[in-house]
């Protein structure tokens, strides 16, 4: 399923006007969920259409014409002992705000972002719409479990000269979701594209940094890659991110390494909760400039990070047609260790000892 655009009933919008924030949740129309999956394909796909549809929303907009909008993601994960949580939504709420502030918008509050999310999950998961735990994902470390996605975004007043968004509206919908990267495929190839630049957007999730990312990851799967890399900018050797995620790579020294933040990569969430459980484990682990050449000699184990990607191993690098394959071919026992760790604090099966999940009766 990965992302599927089958939008649930509730959705949470609200505009800044006047200098304050001004919220509702909206009831799109709906049946049960039972009697939806009855319905005919085409009876389904129109009424899951009415849903992604609002009459009152600008057409000719900030966003829908120079992309200034900016976006998060995170995931309602189904409980072993029954339930939902939300995973770690207060560092998608800074996160958002720190977003809207870089894009010169009004910030949205993050206690209004973290109950937003927690929610709309709530009054749907009331109306029915929700996963359950199941205990076969355990069979693949979670790979292919199902979660509701949570994606908050903004999106601009009516204009259509480039200008600033002074009175956005804050979106919060919620869909369902499973894996997002295919089986069977691990192998990633280093894009000649650039994702982004000093003094840019990098560090924002902004929507418009994403047309780069996807033209390469399309490139990499028409080759035959499950994904691409992005280098450096400016000196075109260093590695960056992939085409939505961070990346990590274990050293044949034992030692992990990220390539450390700055203005052209996202702070993701799940990096920074990966590098807090490796040293938790006692993993040498450092976050700095790691160029092409020292990864393609000195990696063991690589894997990619993020809310849809988790800990996904990546088991070669391609780079100017050259394929370095790592740990021959296997996912390792590092990356194994950490994609079991995190998934397993997600979805219940391992003691929440940090307190990251948010519970949804």
């Amino acid at each position: 399923m990965a992302f599927a655009l089958n939008t649930y009933p509730i959705t949470y919008r609200a505009k800044f006007s006047d200098g304050k924030w001004l919220s509702e949740y909206i009831e799109k129309p709906h049946k049960t969920q039972e009697e939806e999956a009855a319905m005919s394909e085409d009876d389904r796909a129109k009424l899951e259409n009415s849903r992604n549809y609002y009459d009152d929303m600008p057409l000719v907009n900030y966003t829908s014409q120079y992309g200034l909008a900016c976006f998060e993601g995170l995931k309602a994960l189904p409980q072993k002992n029954g339930g939902l949580a939300i995973f770690r939504p207060d560092q998608n709420a800074a996160r958002f705000a720190r977003s809207m502030k870089g894009l010169f918008m009004p910030e949205f509050p993050e206690n209004d972002f973290v109950k937003a999310c927690v929610e709309t999950v709530k009054r749907n998961v009331a109306l029915g719409f929700a996963p359950r735990y199941n205990s076969e994902w355990e069979k693949d470390s979670f790979m292919t479990a199902d979660s509701v996605y949570i994606r908050p975004f903004t999106i601009a007043e009516g204009g259509i000269g480039v200008n600033l968004s002074y009175e956005p509206c804050v979106m919060v919908i919620n869909t369902p979701v499973s894996a997002y990267f295919s089986s069977g495929n691990s192998d990633a190839v280093v894009s000649d594209r650039i994702r982004a630049t000093p003094n840019g957007t990098g560090w924002i999730k902004a929507c418009s940094n994403y047309v780069i990312s996807a033209l390469a990851k399309s490139e990499a799967l028409k080759a035959g890659y499950m994904e691409c890399v992005f280098l450096d900018a400016v000196h075109r050797k260093y590695i960056e991110e992939g085409s939505s995620c961070n990346i990590f790579f274990y050293l044949k020294s034992g030692e992990l390494i990220t390539p450390e933040l700055g203005d052209t990569i996202l702070p993701g969430i799940t990096r920074a909760s990966i590098i807090e459980l490796a040293r938790d484990k006692g993993i040498k682990t450092r976050e700095r400039q790691i160029s092409i050449d020292e990864v393609l000699e000195e990696t063991n184990e690589c894997f990619v990070s993020g809310t849809a990607a988790g800990a996904t191993p990546i088991t070669s690098l391609t780079y100017k047609g050259k394929k370095t394959v790592f740990n021959d071919g296997k996912v390792g026992d590092f990356t194994a260790d950490i994609r079991d760790t995190i998934k397993g604090i997600q979805y219940g099966v391992l003691p929440d000892t940090k307190g990251w999940l948010v519970h949804i009766a």
